[in-house]
């Protein structure tokens, strides 16, 4: 008889290992998915995970690495605050676009008017649209006490109708010959979000990752915040004891995970994405989550699985590419990652013991 046997203590061993083990483990089912494909398994796993690193073009691929990590680094750094204190903010693909529309209709309506000061307002202006976003669920929650989780998530369905109108409708190029989309803000130099170094695919959006890893640490391990925000994940009634107030640290944690999400949104279109279309979002609020969770929540575990998580979208674009694989099965295949994240995880809390149990 197999038996769960809970540990006293979690165990920071398994804490660390379960995301290791989980990679391990979705290579192997994923080549099993590929060897059903009528693929090979083996080559397919290596176009994924070895070519864009060290295979032919791969200081191009590096590159897109970074391009690929950053948003997903800084949605997930949001995330992860929020996980922590036990509030669970699904909507970031939202925030995402609505950050993204912020940022772009502010340039899209002062074309082509040229000022340094024009790009860093559109980055003020998508956080400010993420954080609005985000504040939404975050009022419903403590004036209703509705669940963040449902709020958020019905709330990226608005968010997509709401890209689309702007994409048919007031943020249309007016002379993109009736095509839906909006002017390409890559050749707006005031508003293109460039590399900063050519050939690197260093952006503003990747030093503000990088920045927001740093930022994130610091208010977690270093502050009296990310103390209170611990806690209050951990043991909530003794958060109160110590004078946390819930109410607070709902908004505040929606409210930075949106910022952060609207930041994201806005480098997106600013620069890789170039305009806004109805099909601009492609899921980076979703696997984000997988991001932080992958990462353990902590913010240099996000960094390390964000690249990682970008090398299978870079992989996987080349797999679809040179073996012919289906997007579904590549989607799959990143799914299967937080799957067996989330199952591995059952050993940091629980022992699994055989046989049976002693009278």
């Amino acid at each position: 008889m197999i038996r769960l046997v809970k540990r006293p203590m979690p165990s920071k061993f398994w804490s660390w290992t379960t995301p290791l083990v989980a990679v391990i483990a979705t290579m192997i089912a994923g080549g099993l998915l590929f060897a059903i494909l009528g693929k090979n398994p083996v080559e397919a796993i290596r176009v994924i995970f070895w070519d864009p690193l060290f295979g032919p073009n791969a200081d191009y691929f590096r590159s897109q690495l970074l391009v690929k990590a950053a948003p997903l680094i800084l949605i997930a750094c949001g995330l992860a605050v929020g996980f922590r204190a036990g509030i669970w903010n699904i909507g970031a693909e939202g925030q995402y676009i609505i950050g993204a529309i912020f940022g772009a209709s502010l340039a899209l309506a002062v074309y082509p008017a040229e000022s340094w000061f024009l790009f860093p307002a559109m980055v003020v202006l998508g956080a400010i649209g993420g954080l609005l976003w985000g504040l939404i669920p975050a009022l419903l929650k403590v004036v209703f006490g509705t669940s963040e989780i449902l709020v958020s998530l019905m709330l990226v369905y608005v968010a997509q109708n709401l890209l689309a109108y702007m994409a048919f409708g007031p943020l249309k190029n007016p002379e993109g010959y009736g095509f839906p989309g909006s002017r390409n803000l890559q050749g707006y130099p005031s508003a293109f979000n460039d590399e900063l170094m050519a050939g690197t695919g260093v952006h503003w959006g990747v030093l503000a990752a990088l920045g927001a890893v740093v930022a994130i640490y610091v208010l977690m391990q270093r502050h009296i915040a990310g103390f209170r925000i611990r806690v209050a994940g951990e043991a909530p009634r003794a958060a109160r004891y110590a004078g946390v107030v819930p109410a607070r640290l709902i908004v505040f944690c929606l409210c930075l995970s949106g910022a952060l999400a609207g930041m994201a949104g806005l480098f997106e279109v600013s620069g890789p994405s170039g305009q806004i279309t109805d099909s601009f979002n492609v899921g980076y609020g979703y696997t984000a989550i997988i991001v932080a969770f992958l990462g353990r929540l902590h913010p240099v575990g996000i960094l390390l699985a964000g690249l990682l998580m970008a090398l299978t979208y870079i992989g996987g674009d080349m797999a679809q590419l040179m073996l012919g694989l289906p997007s579904a099965a590549i989607q799959v295949f990143q799914g299967m990652l937080l799957f067996f994240l989330l199952g591995f995880d059952l050993l940091t809390n629980y022992r699994i013991r055989i046989g049976g149990a002693r009278a």
